[in-house]
């Protein structure tokens, strides 16, 4: 039974946690120094990166987050972030002989289309009552191949581009902000937008493990991120650097033998630990995830085009200073 077609997996979620911080020291009573405002725009573009990643790589969770505690520059904030993603990742067809090798061959796509949208009320002495809004969208598509070694051993390495475009916009309301925005704009501080480019490589290591109808997944991702500017709107400000994560996943699948409107029912879920590197784990402040992942879905196979199974998941995530929850239609295609 190996598997598996293109299984996209479509996820809406809202993430409200403190993502993204004061764009501004508290520290600096005056005009903003060229040491501060370089040291600004660093954790700027890190956020950005980090930012353009977590919306555009299908591998990483969307969801509702909630963070707590007191991040960079000793600022809080109230920040949501609206993440939507559609996207998928699978082989097509059934693995075929590798030349004259003992090792079977299935073709390997992945795409995700990801928005957000992010509102952030800053609650720190020096700049009370401002608001900065995130805004973007990001594009990602490639593919490789999975090389199944035995019946239940696979690996399949991926290559994969992401175009993203990330956008600004700041309110300022506090005295130092009315005083300094004309300056922090000259900087590319507050009302920038940017467009990156990224390029993602992975490495998924599978193990099936067959219980009657059951199938156990494990699995294992490591994967990498580089990121350079095509286009900024401020020459000062720049998205380059590394990232990466690595996803570690045990995912049950179980047929129940019962039927609704004509379909089999089956249920399943997973749950993974997601480690985060490089601008990922600076740009958020998270080093890691947990996502426990439950889903009831319909058996569609053979009976409606390449669709294999469609119905709903949920997933309840958490990790240092932040938790959340993700709910979102679960569909998977055999091709």
């Amino acid at each position: 039974m190996r598997r598996f077609a293109l299984e996209p997996l479509l996820r809406a979620g809202l993430i409200a946690g403190s993502v993204m911080l004061g764009l501004l020291p508290g520290y600096a009573h005056g005009q903003i120094t060229p040491e501060a405002a370089k040291q600004i725009q660093n954790v700027i573009g890190e956020q950005a990166d980090a930012l353009t990643i977590l919306g555009g790589d299908f591998g990483l969770a969307s969801g509702n987050f909630k963070s707590t505690g007191t991040f960079k520059f000793e600022g809080n904030t109230d920040a949501s972030l609206g993440l939507t993603k559609i996207g998928g990742t699978g082989e097509i067809g059934d693995p075929e002989p590798l030349g004259t090798l003992d090792i079977g061959f299935q073709p390997r796509l992945q795409g995700n289309i990801g928005f957000l949208d992010s509102t952030n009320y800053l609650h720190s002495p020096l700049l009370q009552g401002d608001i900065s809004r995130l805004s973007g969208h990001e594009v990602e598509f490639g593919g490789g191949g999975r090389f199944w070694l035995t019946d239940r051993l696979s690996v399949a390495p991926t290559a994969l581009a992401l175009y993203g475009y990330m956008s600004n916009s700041y309110t300022a309301n506090s005295t130092y902000m009315l005083m300094n925005l004309p300056r922090a704009k000259q900087l590319g501080l507050v009302d920038w937008n940017v467009n990156t480019l990224t390029l993602v490589t992975s490495l998924n290591v599978q193990y099936l493990i067959s219980l009657n109808r059951a199938i156990i997944t494990l699995s294992s991702e490591p994967i990498f991120f580089h990121t350079a500017t095509l286009t900024s709107s401020n020459e000062n400000l720049n998205v380059n650097g590394d990232a990466g994560s690595l996803v570690d996943k045990i995912d049950l699948d179980v047929p129940l033998g019962k039927e609704l409107f004509g379909h089999e029912l089956r249920t399943g879920g997973y749950i993974s630990r997601t480690d985060l590197f490089g601008d990922l784990r600076s740009g958020l402040d998270v080093p890691y995830l947990y996502e426990l992942h439950g889903r009831l879905v319909l058996d569609f196979l053979g009976q409606l085009w390449k669709l294999q199974w469609l119905g709903i998941g949920a997933s309840y995530l958490r990790g240092p200073n932040i938790s959340g929850w993700e709910v979102g239609a679960d569909a998977s295609f055999r091709f």
